[in-house]
């Protein structure tokens, strides 16, 4: 409640209503306010997630055959010990040519098909186009052994051409893999398409220019950096997998670097140079994982850097 106070003379001023402390700290009562341990819960989940990986990678270098107790630097399970380190050993390379042959080959063909249909699903605007798109989603949510096992009964038990002509091995791993990667290049691709829009291809046909010359010349180079970023994005989603591409297997000349580690990662009897191969598996992965996001994030500010300038352009001659 407000108190005045007046003297002979002077003019009526009014106090301010005490402020009464709060009962509750100030966190609490300003849930808008500034997150105070979003940084340490950040850096707790980095170190409980990372410690593990890192741990693994130094061993990798341990001179003896330990891999829990250290025993001094060395680079012999890399390429030192002429029968047991990594590149000498035909069973650790195998399977990593194995693995990077199936992230190629998954790469070079889910690319190419998600972007068409990322472009067909865009365009179509007919009965069924809601179904298409809704199917297209589904290899995303649904779980990975599931498909993993739905596939291995398609070709092994399902007596329909052309199923029978794909037997298990390298042809059915990849396209296993293409089965559940395509998806993310058509979200990608997608997602790019929605930001562009359909006003640089409206005005390429305006002047002229065909579907196929406003696609090839104006469309494609806009979209390539998001095309780039989700190839990227599928090969380290191949190279690290391990349900599908074990399911898919016909034997040890198809084991991949996943399937080798879940097999001998237990035994007793392994060296460092099993943490070798993890190693290489993880640097593969965030190289290509880390390109895709230097491919975006350039694109983005390239893009916002054309944005700016065709605002610029649009004062100075009063378009809109």
């Amino acid at each position: 409640m407000s108190t005045t106070t007046t003297e002979p003379g002077t003019a009526t001023v009014a106090r301010p209503p005490a402020v009464r402390p709060s009962r509750w700290p100030a966190w609490l009562t300003n849930p808008w306010g500034r997150p105070r341990f979003l940084a340490l819960t950040t850096w707790v989940y980095i170190a409980w997630a990372l410690l593990p990986v890192l741990a693994a990678i130094l061993f990798s270098f341990n001179d003896g055959r330990s891999r829990s107790v250290w025993q001094g630097f060395s680079t012999r399970w890399w390429w030192g010990d002429p029968d047991l380190s990594v590149f000498h050993n035909p069973t650790y390379t195998d399977a990593l040519s194995q693995s990077l042959e199936l992230a190629v080959l998954a790469m070079l063909i889910a690319t190419p098909l998600g972007f068409l249909l990322a472009i067909g699903l865009s365009r179509w605007r007919g009965r069924g186009s809601g179904s298409a798109n809704f199917l297209m989603l589904v290899p995303l949510t649904t779980p990975e052994l599931a498909m993993a096992v739905a596939l291995f009964l398609v070709f092994t038990q399902l007596s329909v051409l052309p199923f029978t002509a794909v037997h298990l091995g390298t042809t059915a791993q990849v396209i296993g893999q293409v089965t559940f990667s395509v998806s993310y290049v058509v979200i990608i691709v997608r997602s790019r398409l929605a930001q562009i829009g359909p006003e640089y291809e409206e005005a390429a046909r305006d002047l002229g220019a065909s579907t196929r010359q406003s696609l090839q010349h104006v469309l494609l180079p806009m979209l390539w950096p998001a095309v780039l970023a989700s190839a990227l994005i599928v090969f380290a989603l191949s190279i690290d997998d391990f349900v599908v591409t074990q399911y898919m297997s016909s034997g040890g000349e198809t084991t991949t670097v996943p399937m080798l580690l879940y097999a001998n990662a237990r035994g007793g009897a392994t060296t460092p140079a099993l943490n070798a191969v993890a190693t290489i598996m993880v640097v593969v992965t965030l190289i290509g994982v880390g390109l895709a996001y230097l491919v975006l994030r350039w694109f983005g500010r390239h893009s916002g850097d054309q944005q700016k300038q065709s605002g610029a352009m649009a004062d100075l001659t009063g378009i809109e």
